[in-house]
């Protein structure tokens, strides 16, 4: 990877450290969803911007709204604030949001006519406006804390795609899967090569660790898990590993906390964990898997390191109650191990959350003796 020499030196490079099994001096931390609605400061911006799009497709707006958390916590990452549905957007299906009902499209795509329309896009030319806040953060930032990029999985997206929406059954890709399902994986394939793309852009425009989030991996039983989700996000990351190997990356699939073993199949750095995993029988379960990894493939496969993972509803709770529990995360975290770890929650933060009580989880975070 070729590193603009313009951006400014990072001077907090815990979470890398973590990454890659190197000592720490306290645990790093960051929170999926930092930037968002249960900040007053966000809301403000986004009041500014009109709508949530527009906040994201505004270079300044996204890079203000990005920076707020670390204004208030002591963060060791910053995420690029955007969304993972800007990639069915830029395919033309027409993203917009309902109120009270989250991401709508105008279009979706569930015939072989309609996977066969899909438009060969040029993202660095589609998603300027992300690469654009890209470059712009890591700027601001001024190697403040490294820059998370990210995407959602080529299942994830699909699942969007195809239903039109958010979806409590997955009715419509789940009947593409069971009865036409070499025309799903037609579709993965389809998305699986865009999300290479767009991440690869996004390294090249200034983010330093990049996760994939695999939201609704979890929706599927085990076997289709393997097929249909974990096949595409491995291919994904060992295509990502060759363009740019010195970069690490961050798989979450939440709810895959039972699929472990095969998720430690991938070049992944890391694995996200949700709130339903123990970090103790993780890291113990990853340990098992890194051997007979290593042994299936005639090579010392690298260890996993894990993040995560707090319910974020436990936010919600008593300040006594959030130290405790992020104390207990973190004893199940470091059992055997002295790094490798990221602190995180389970999944985003709410709206409903006291900044106040997230300021406590992440200096409880810090203030722990490892």
């Amino acid at each position: 990877m070729t590193i603009n020499p313009n951006f400014p030196a990072l001077k907090n490079d815990r979470l890398l450290r973590a990454l890659n099994f190197l000592p720490v001096d306290t645990t790093p931390v960051w929170m999926m969803r930092q930037a968002g609605r249960y900040l007053p400061e966000y809301k403000q911006t986004r009041a500014q911007a009109g709508d949530f799009l527009s906040l994201c497709k505004n270079t300044d707006f996204a890079t203000e709204v990005t920076l707020q958390p670390l204004r208030r916590f002591e963060l060791d990452a910053a995420i690029l604030f955007s969304d993972i549905l800007t990639i069915p957007d830029a395919l033309g299906l027409g993203l917009y949001f309902e109120a009270g009902e989250g991401p709508k499209f105008h279009k979706t795509i569930r015939t072989e006519t309609d996977i066969a329309h899909l438009p060969k896009i040029d993202v660095a030319n589609e998603l300027d406006y992300v690469m654009r806040a890209v470059t712009s953060i890591r700027h601001a930032l001024a190697g403040q804390v490294p820059l998370f990029g990210f995407s959602g999985s080529a299942w994830t997206l699909a699942t969007y795609m195809v239903e039109g929406g958010s979806s409590r059954d997955f009715r419509h890709i789940k009947q593409m899967m069971y009865t036409t399902p070499e025309l799903l994986h037609v579709l993965l394939a389809k998305i699986s090569d865009v999300v290479v793309d767009y991440l690869d852009a996004q390294v090249k425009a200034g983010a330093q660790v990049l996760q994939i989030f695999d939201s609704w991996g979890g929706a599927l039983a085990y076997q289709e898990f393997i097929e249909f989700s974990h096949r595409y996000n491995r291919q994904i990351i060992a295509k990502l590993k060759v363009k740019h190997p010195d970069v690490p990356i961050v798989m979450f699939t939440k709810g895959g906390g039972l699929w472990l073993d095969i998720q430690a199949d991938s070049t992944a750095d890391a694995l996200g964990l949700d709130w339903t995993v123990n970090l103790a029988k993780a890291r113990t379960t990853l340990k098992e898997c890194q051997q007979s990894l290593s042994l299936q493939y005639k090579k010392v496969v690298r260890p996993k390191a894990i993040q995560g993972n707090l319910d974020p509803m436990l936010l919600l709770g008593s300040t006594d109650g959030i130290k405790k529990a992020t104390q207990a995360m973190l004893k199940d975290a470091y059992m055997g191990e002295k790094t490798g770890y990221i602190a995180n929650l389970g999944h985003g933060i709410t709206q409903w959350t006291n900044p106040e009580h997230a300021k406590v989880f992440i200096d409880t975070v810090h203030e722990f003796q490892i």
